[in-house]
């Protein structure tokens, strides 16, 4: 049985509880998200929201919430 972890992904949303979700990797990959690389992040994954990365990256925050989402299971309500 699987456990869900996280009702929806936000700018708000730390990148250590996504990471919880082995398909959002890739996802965060695709989008070049420079902290899954660094030494450094292994330390501060519990404090760094993806809104923030995104914001210091010039990453597309819209588009990379919606695919987290997607993966993770959320429905998009029109």
């Amino acid at each position: 049985m699987t456990q869900k972890i996280l009702n929806k992904i936000t700018e708000e949303t730390t990148l250590e509880k996504i990471l919880k979700y082995s398909q959002t990797e890739k996802i965060l990959v695709k989008y070049k998200l420079p902290c899954l690389g660094c030494p450094m992040a292994v330390y501060e994954m519990g404090i760094l929201k993806i809104g923030q990365v995104a914001k210091t990256y010039n990453i597309d925050l819209k588009n990379l919430l919606k695919e987290l989402n997607a993966v993770i299971g959320v429905k998009k309500h029109s």
